[in-house]
């Protein structure tokens, strides 16, 4: 089940903000005001999912596998590629 719900995060990450925000309490545990993961919604939703993984299972520790983590995160997000339409 976790695989699954990875690659629908690299698919439809913003479907993937909702569930998590609807069934669990990780983005509650990553961010203490409403305002980042709504702009993380609208912005950087890989980024913000990555974000929420780094607090949740590593502990916030920022070791080498949460850095490149986000650094792949932010090149899918603000990748040519990443689905806008011009």
């Amino acid at each position: 089940m976790p695989c699954l719900l990875t690659l629908l995060a690299l698919v439809v990450p913003r479907f993937v903000i909702v569930m998590v925000w609807l069934f669990s309490n990780w983005l509650e545990a990553a961010y203490t005001t409403l305002l980042w993961p709504i702009l993380g919604f609208i912005f950087l939703p890989t980024t913000l999912l990555w974000y929420a993984v780094v607090v949740n299972v590593y502990g916030g520790e920022w070791s080498i596998i949460p850095i490149a983590g986000t650094v792949v995160a932010l090149m899918i997000d603000l990748s040519p590629a990443s689905g806008k339409k011009g």
